[in-house]
């Protein structure tokens, strides 16, 4: 499923963490690699969203 950017965070339990990463990959290639204030705003997010949906090791399964 495509995900177009929002400005909202969404909860970690609607997409995983592959999903985010996938996002975060599109964004890095739409920017050429030079990401302008915007979007490294919207990085941050993303990373913010992957990081809460990303299964750690600390966790029990």
């Amino acid at each position: 499923m495509l995900h177009t950017m929002s400005t909202t965070v969404e909860p970690a339990s609607e997409r995983s963490a592959a999903e985010v990463n996938e996002e975060i990959r599109a964004l890095w290639l739409r920017s050429g690699g030079t990401l302008t204030t915007e979007q490294r705003e919207e990085y941050q997010r993303l990373v913010m969203e992957w990081a809460a949906a990303a299964p750690h090791s600390d966790r029990a399964a």
